[in-house]
């Protein structure tokens, strides 16, 4: 009897224990930890960080241009660069000197430079580059910075105990665009294939309209969990990006 009550005992503390854990987590309050002229970085879980940096256009103006840091054991990768390489020279410093972690990979989720601008300076401190190969194809014709390493379809890379995932999912945005996901907090990295809450359907150029939303459609369905899904532009917020991007781009 006293085994049973005792067994009860810690079941009841592990569900209090993983209940506090997830309250925690979900009441989590972002705060900006990093602004200059440049660039801004803003905490947004516990161990992922939203960078935001600036790209002057003629069409659109001053726009601010969303990447993703997460880090694990003092380990660090992040989805896609600063738009230039005076802000990837800030962004690579900040995480060095202030979460005290090395940069074990950049993956720039298409050819853009609002998500591979700021290669060069990553690659002048030897950090390893990642992309499709449609992205390190389109960089290459487009005369762009190009990613040091491909993969297909996926790719997926420790970073200390963790792990993160690049997929490319279809064309959208892109022909190349993927999407980052961090299983450890469940945040996805949408990139430009997700637009933020209201926003317009933006750039067009080099999009496939049609197919953007089974595309998103079929990350929706990939990460059903998700808790956080970070735009290319604007707001984060939550899984609503998503069904607000597939509604944008359905024909009507």
């Amino acid at each position: 009897m006293n085994l049973i009550l005792k067994t009860l005992w810690m079941s009841a503390l592990s569900l209090v224990a993983l209940t506090s854990d997830a309250q925690a987590k979900s009441s989590f309050k972002a705060k900006e930890v990093y602004h200059s002229k440049e660039l801004t970085i803003t905490q947004i879980s516990e161990n992922a960080f939203e960078h935001t940096s600036f790209k002057q256009t003629n069409d659109f103006g001053n726009v601010p241009c969303n990447g993703l840091v997460v880090q694990n054991s003092h380990e660090a990768i992040v989805f896609d660069t600063p738009t230039n390489d005076k802000s990837a020279e800030e962004l690579i410093a900040w995480i060095n000197e202030t979460l005290h972690c090395k940069i074990k990979a950049v993956i720039p989720t298409h050819f853009h430079d609002d998500c591979l601008g700021g290669l060069h300076a990553f690659h002048q401190h030897h950090i390893p580059s990642y992309a499709s190969f449609r992205t390190i194809d389109l960089a290459t014709r487009d005369h762009a910075a190009v990613p040091e390493n491909g993969f297909k379809d996926s790719l997926v890379l420790n970073v200390g105990d963790e792990r993160v995932i690049a997929t490319f999912f279809g064309e959208g945005h892109t022909k190349d665009n993927t999407v980052g996901y961090f299983p450890g907090e469940k945040i996805l990295f949408g990139g430009c294939l997700v637009k933020e809450l209201d926003a317009g359907k933006g750039y067009l150029g080099d999009a496939n309209v049609a197919a953007w939303p089974a595309t998103v459609d079929a990350v929706k369905k990939a990460y059903p969990d998700v808790r956080i899904v970070v735009p290319g532009h604007g707001a984060y917020g939550n899984k609503a990006l998503l069904d607000y991007t597939i509604r944008l781009f359905k024909a009507p």
